[in-house]
Parts: structure tokens; C-alpha cells; sequence
């Protein structure tokens, strides 16, 4: 089987999946912007779900998407299953989202991305019938330090301490829901600042492992696909995640057990959610956000702003393009 590393071959030095992979997301953000704060999700969700697909089908992988986006809400997606690439080059497990934060990019609102990672065949857990995952992220401060099963007080505590600074400047990023409403409580009752955000968990996850980031944790109930996604990142940044499946009912959870995944509070580390190094995220910003700028558009050129993650390097790379707007809007 040909590794994902096979780029850092000396005989192919210029053949770089990362740098082919940018290709998908910058064309899946782009063909959002028409829908940009027009409120309709589904309309952005669907043109840069097309725009992936079909840029994807000119990478030379053979990939197989272990993660597709959208079933939850009946949206338009890169189905489980679908095989994607030219069939050429290496064998990758791939976990996609479009558009993370269709609502966010609905509203015109900040931290909507365009998402896809990618892992040697067969090391991505195929989550996908189990919709939601708890999780906990951090930094590499946080490997060995903190963990899911203690209250969430401690594990400020302790992530304060490894960072060596007080807990009044530990800042936590959770999704503002009503599910959460405890937690951001026990969060502030422990002398902790939230930056709650109202989509868009594969940036919060993220920004909490950064280590020029103004935030240090992220935790909480969000999706399953986000999850994956997120812990291909975390692997290149050295960081910790942890997260159990939050199945929201009976037949759902039966649907879990079903399909082997491991249910009833387990906690999948880093290494069960996606096995080895070989991972490679890639995010292209369809709106303005912390980890990257948003799609602009001026004096006839459209601009993108990127980031590439790779595991087996621990590089973050950003990437910044411009494309004539006539070829693409």
C-alpha cells in the first residue's frame, strides 16, 4: 500500500497530497460565498459540496470517505462510502465537511470552514451512525495532564497548572447550547472565561490545541464527523483529544452497537479516533475566524487563506491564494 508520506520521497518531491487536497476546500469555500448571509444553508452546503466532489475527483488518491456531512440534517453530502481521486497514488480513509457551519455561513456570522482530513486505509473510526461525540481538546500542555472523566473544575486546574498560569486566564470554548448549560456554569464557577461559540467546533478544537491561540480548552457535545476531522489536526499539533459517543436515543445507540463502535461512556483517545501519523488536515475559510480569514472578493480576484496540517511532520502551513473571480463566480 503506497503511505501517505510517499511525497517525501526523494524520487516524487513535488508530489504533495496536502497541497493537492487545498485545491478541494478553497474551491468548496469559494462556491459559498453567493449564499453568504443569505440564509440559506442548504444552497451553501450543496455548492460546496459539488465543488469538493468535483475537485476531489482530480487528486490522485484512492480515497474512500469514512466521514461524510450532512445526513444528520438531510443536507446534500459526500455520502459514506463514495470513493473519490483518480484511484491513483495512496489509499486513504477521508472524513469531509464542506462546509463546517452552514448556519454560521447562512447568517454571515465568523468561523465557517471549509474542512477535509485524510488517514492511511483503514485507521479512521468510522463513527458516522452515532451522530454526536462529548469531547475534551487541548494543547500538547494537556497530553498525560488532563482528561474527559474528571469534572470539568479539575481539569482546569490542572491544565492551569501545566501551562503555568492562573485559572482566571484559562479560557474554554464550548458550543452554546442548551445541552451545555451546566457546564458552562461549573466552567465560570471554577474561575474560568468561556468563548462560546454558536457553530463551527472543528475551529474551536483547534484554536484550544494552537499554541498562539486565546483559547485553551475545548469541550463539549458536538458532532461525531467533527470529532474525526478534528483529531486528524491534533495529531500534527501535538495535542490531547479525547471523546466519547453521545448516541440522543435507543435506536440510535442500537445503531452504534450495531456497527461495533463503543458506546456507554468509552472513551476513544487520540489514537482509537484515528490511528498512526499519517493524517493530513486541510481547512480553506469560507467566513472570517481566528484560525483563518474568510473568502474576499475584490477588484476582480477572489482571495483564500489556509491552513495544512500534517502528522507525520508536525507542520502547520498557511496558504494564501488568488483567483480571478471570472473563472469561478
Amino acid at each position: 500500500m503506497v503511505s501517505l508520506t510517499a511525497d517525501m520521497s526523494p524520487l516524487h518531491p513535488d508530489r504533495n497530497l496536502a497541497l493537492e487536497l487545498v485545491r478541494a476546500t478553497e474551491a468548496a469555500a469559494i462556491r459559498s460565498v453567493p449564499f453568504i448571509g443569505r440564509g440559506a444553508k442548504e444552497a451553501a452546503d450543496g455548492a460546496a459540496v459539488d465543488a469538493m466532489r468535483a475537485f476531489l475527483t482530480t487528486v490522485d488518491f484512492d480515497g474512500v470517505i469514512v466521514i461524510g456531512e450532512g445526513e444528520k440534517d438531510n443536507a446534500p453530502m459526500l455520502f459514506n462510502g463514495e470513493h473519490v481521486g483518480t484511484g491513483r497514488g495512496p489509499q486513504c480513509d477521508v472524513a469531509v465537511d464542506p462546509i463546517d457551519g452552514t448556519s454560521l455561513t447562512a447568517a454571515g456570522r465568523n468561523n465557517a470552514l471549509s474542512v477535509l482530513a485524510v488517514s492511511d486505509r483503514g485507521t479512521m473510526l468510522d463513527a458516522s451512525s452515532v451522530f454526536y461525540m462529548d469531547k475534551l481538546v487541548t494543547g500538547p500542555a494537556g497530553v498525560g495532564v488532563v482528561d474527559i472523566r474528571l469534572p470539568v473544575a479539575e481539569n482546569i486546574r490542572l491544565l492551569a497548572k501545566a501551562l503555568g498560569k492562573p485559572v482566571d486566564e484559562i479560557v474554554v470554548s464550548v458550543l452554546n447550547r442548551p445541552r451545555h448549560d451546566r457546564l458552562i456554569a461549573e466552567i465560570r464557577e471554577a474561575g474560568a472565561g468561556t468563548r462560546l461559540m454558536t457553530d463551527g467546533d472543528v475551529a474551536g478544537g483547534i484554536n484550544a490545541a494552537r499554541h498562539n491561540a486565546r483559547t485553551d480548552m475545548c469541550i463539549g457535545v458536538g458532532g461525531s464527523p467533527e470529532g474525526i476531522v478534528t483529531a486528524c489536526a491534533i495529531k500534527a499539533l501535538g495535542g490531547h483529544i479525547q471523546g466519547r459517543l453521545w448516541p440522543r436515543d435507543d435506536d440510535e445507540k442500537q445503531k452504534g452497537q450495531d456497527a461495533g463502535l463503543k458506546l456507554d461512556g468509552y472513551i476513544y483517545e487520540a489514537d482509537e479516533l484515528v490511528r498512526g501519523r499519517n493524517t493530513i488536515f486541510v481547512a480553506t475559510g469560507v467566513t472570517n475566524g481566528e484560525l483563518v480569514a474568510g473568502v474576499g472578493r475584490e477588484n476582480g480576484y477572489v482571495y483564500t487563506e489556509s491552513v495544512v496540517l500534517r502528522g507525520t511532520s508536525g507542520t502547520l502551513r498557511r496558504i494564501s491564494s488568488e483567483h480571478l473571480a471570472s473563472k469561478w463566480l
